[in-house]
């Protein structure tokens, strides 16, 4: 999943993804969340990290009623980042994802908090899907009682239309891709603009759907969590992609009243909404104004003085973390995220992979998390795998032994110029000119290439324009930067959408940041979902481990963590480690 902010060379201190899982916002790197029925089952993920670490379990009815919750209020978020697209086939950034999800639109399953951690339950789904023996196949019965936000019935063709849009790469070259990587005929099929509503992947029987896979797809029921598995208007004057981004139908608790992309979003209750159908979602707050493209310092001013009613996803800067440890502990909440961020070298530019360490060995990567406010060892944390912690398989390696994490070694990384012959080489980055810490950030960059033997040339940008010119395979830029997060605990929701080649003139960059294409990976990655379940965590870290020694096309900045802030009349506010995100489903306003 993509972060919430557009990957420049460095955004503000705030996290965030987010992902399958990903803002538009980008990168914040400085390189740059009634009664039921339960049935507790292994989960795959733990702890640190893992999206859905506390497994699954079945729901029926409503939302388990929150001991002493109060009804009524408006919620302020306040963000340094705006919104990507709020089109449920596109949403994919961290921040899109989790308001999309969390308030607004229903897809197959969902995420709620429990115990510490995010757990997957059904949403419009009745239980869970259950899948045939090797995966390549999987049911699911739908809810007959969901209605959308004009009270017309949600339909099984609706849903059926909403997945089938998944597919269109080129209407929604930022949405995520496992469709098109498991779904039959995923790499033909163009979805129903281009291709059609005629689908053979996807059968209905009354309530009841089937998903015919090409490959094994265990994670199926993760995949079933994000907006684009959810229903769509299949009038195409309502679900024009131009459009529908600006006010995409509710399902969920909540409505969008009015939208300016990249400044403001207000939401107000969906009056259709009856939570009586929906297992993980209450409507206990009257609605959210959000506002984006806040300045951090002046966030961080406004949580620290504490405005009741209000919070903000963004993580507090380094600056002011003494100031709440010692006056608003309380109000200060610390989680994790399943999140590494990296730099991209344009493997199609950046050709030989001595400069592509050099890069790593140059990087002022202390220099860089100071001028970005992160939290050493909080808010980032050095490493060196793809693959952050929590993810099942994973073994710590270094693909460089002589680098120690985190350290900057500009000798280091002039003799591997010198060696490649290439003593000066030109280094083109984005960073946001009108956020004054991309700008710190940016700084520091460049002394740390100059200091190395790198030439820098950054290259201005914005806030709102950053995350289109980085999605561009044509910018005039030759790194780009940013990060991504754990879709589910696996190495099949990083290497494919993150390493597989992409075919540029369709489908743009699309996750590959990097531009990265090697036919061995490519083979190896189809190789690895092809097998046994139990046999893919220690495949995937294999390959993780040989995309980094063998041809070394990223090199990791750091790994995320979250310190978010909310107002004293808020309550409920946890984080949603699969996201980094608030878990938005809980969250009320005391009087």
């Amino acid at each position: 999943m993509r972060l919430r902010n557009p990957v420049i060379a460095v955004s503000t201190a705030a996290l965030l993804s987010l992902a399958a899982c990903g803002g538009s916002g980008e990168d914040p790197d400085p390189s740059a969340g009634g009664e039921s029925s339960e049935e507790v089952t292994e989960g795959s993920g733990s702890g640190k990290g893992g999206a859905a670490g506390g497994g699954s379990e079945e729901r029926e009815g409503a939302a388990p009623e929150i001991e002493g919750a109060e009804a009524g209020g408006t919620m302020k978020v306040i963000s340094a980042n705006g919104l990507n697209t709020m089109d449920p086939s596109e949403a994919y950034y961290t921040n899109t994802y989790s308001i999309l999800a969390g308030l607004v639109t229903r897809s197959l399953t969902q995420y709620v908090y429990k115990d510490g951690d995010m757990v997957l339950i059904p949403d419009l789904a009745t239980k869970l899907p259950t899948p045939n023996e090797d995966y390549t196949e999987w049911t699911v019965e739908l809810r007959d009682d969901v209605k959308w936000e004009n009270g017309d019935p949600v339909t099984p063709e609706e849903v059926a239309y909403g997945i089938k849009r998944s597919f269109d790469r080129a209407s929604f070259p930022e949405g995520a891709a496992y469709s098109n990587d498991y779904f039959v005929d995923g790499d033909k099929y163009k979805g129903p603009y281009k291709s059609g509503e005629d689908y053979k992947g996807i059968e209905i029987d009354g309530n009841t759907m089937t998903f015919k896979m090409a490959t094994p797809f265990p994670d199926f029921a993760f995949w079933g969590a994000f907006p684009a598995m959810g229903p769509i208007p299949t009038d195409e004057k309502i679900n024009d992609p131009a459009k529908y981004a600006q006010h995409p139908w509710a399902t969920g608790p909540y409505m969008f009243d009015e939208y300016t992309p990249e400044k403001a979003l207000t939401l107000v209750k969906n009056p259709n909404w009856d939570p009586a159908t929906d297992p993980g979602r209450r409507q206990l707050v009257d609605g959210f104004d959000m506002e984006f493209n806040v300045p951090t310092a002046k966030i961080d001013q406004i949580m620290l003085k504490d405005d009741p009613n209000t919070i903000t996803y963004d993580n507090i800067s380094a600056t002011v973390f003494p100031d709440f440890q010692r006056d608003a502990k309380d109000r200060l909440v610390i989680g994790t995220d399943p999140c590494t961020f990296m730099w991209y070298p344009d493997y199609r530019k950046i050709t030989d992979m001595k400069v592509r360490q050099a890069l790593a060995f140059a990087y002022p990567y202390g220099d860089a998390y100071a001028a970005a406010g992160l939290i050493e060892g909080i808010t980032r944390s050095y490493g060196t795998n793809i693959m952050p912690e929590g993810i099942p398989g994973r073994e710590e390696y270094n693909p460089l032994p002589e680098h120690d994490l985190g350290e900057t070694d500009p000798e280091a990384a002039k003799a591997l110029l010198k060696e490649a012959g290439e003593e000066g080489y030109e280094i083109t980055f984005l960073y946001a000119q009108d956020d004054p810490i991309s700008v710190d950030v940016k700084d520091a960059i460049v002394r740390g290439l100059t200091n190395a033997g790198f030439t820098p040339k950054p290259v201005a940008s914005t806030i709102a324009e950053a995350s289109t010119v980085r999605a561009d395979p044509d910018a005039d830029i030759n790194v780009r930067s940013g990060g991504w997060c754990s879709d589910w605990p696996s190495g099949g929701s990083w290497f494919p959408p993150v390493f597989q080649s992409t075919n540029l003139d369709e489908e743009g960059l699309g996750s590959n940041y990097a531009a990265f294409s090697e036919p061995e990976v490519d083979k190896e990655i189809k190789r690895i979902l092809g097998l046994p379940i139990e046999d893919q965590p220690e495949a995937w870290n294999a390959l993780d481990q040989m995309i980094m020694e063998k041809y070394f096309p990223v090199f990791v900045t750091g790994y995320g963590g979250v310190a978010i802030a909310n107002g004293s009349g808020v309550n409920g506010m946890e984080v949603d480690n699969t996201t980094g995100m608030p878990t938005w489903k809980d969250m009320w306003i005391s009087k």
